[in-house]
């Protein structure tokens, strides 16, 4: 079987790629086991200076596989170790995001996106809501606008993903903004990397500490309930939930 996650290294760069395109990159377990583990060789090998999370297809990620979904302390634990890898973790977007692949945005730390992609909590529209992944979200997010989007469910683009600090750049050329990026993290030392990452890195920590059980158990609890039964059974079957007015 084709592995879900590849990866090559150039010049000290790791290059993580999301490779599951028939599911649309969906966070299966072996999905987020495949990239949990790949991070893990990043943190130990002295050659990778950091790290790109890229994508093949045209979806960085749909979200949780409904089908094969991993556990959530399983998934708790992938964003984990992408905010405390003691080595910057970059997103390279060319295409959609949603729902749980948001999460996985928002725990690296810098995302560039091409000017066409486009991203939605889809979340609420499933009779479940963006909790897990609001451990690395929260504290990046502007209030104002985690309170639309989150509550809606509505696409937004790129430039508003920037604006609201979901990502770092929205470029029409991803490769080329990526290229000044990369090389600062080539001129950098490793020791001042890691210790420039926990710095920028604390808050996020701080809420994994704090809010990882309660939201993992809200996870539960909403994924096991007779709405979100509804809401994913209607989506495998392409029809409106019996809420939709």
């Amino acid at each position: 079987m084709t592995p879900p996650v590849t990866t090559a290294r150039e010049r000290g760069i790791a290059t993580l790629t999301l490779d599951a395109p028939a599911s649309r990159n969906a966070l299966s377990g072996a999905l987020v086991g495949a990239l949990t583990e790949a991070l893990g060789h990043c943190a130990s090998d002295p050659s990778v200076r950091a790290v790109v999370l890229t994508h093949t297809g045209p979806v960085f990620s749909a979200g949780a596989d409904l089908k094969a979904p991993p556990s959530p302390y399983a998934f708790v634990e992938l964003l984990r170790r992408i905010v405390t890898l003691p080595k910057p973790v970059v997103a390279r977007v060319t295409g959609r995001t949603r729902a749980g692949g948001l999460g996985l945005l928002a725990a690296c730390d810098m995302a560039v996106a091409s000017s066409g992609s486009d991203f939605a909590f889809t979340e609420v529209r499933l009779g479940v809501a963006p909790a897990v992944i609001s451990l690395p979200l929260l504290p990046r997010l502007d209030p104002r606008a985690a309170g639309r989007y989150y509550l809606t469910g509505e696409v937004f683009q790129a430039p508003e993903a920037a604006r609201i600090g979901l990502l770092t750049l929205a470029a029409d050329d991803v490769d080329t903004a990526l290229a000044p990026l990369l090389a600062g993290l080539r001129a950098a030392s490793p020791q001042g990397l890691a210790a420039a990452k926990e710095l920028v890195t604390a808050r996020v920590l701080e809420t994994f500490d704090r809010d990882a059980e309660d939201l993992v158990r809200r996870s539960a609890t909403l994924f096991a309930s007779a709405e979100a039964r509804e809401g994913m059974t209607a989506f495998l079957e392409r029809r409106d939930p019996a809420w939709r007015l």
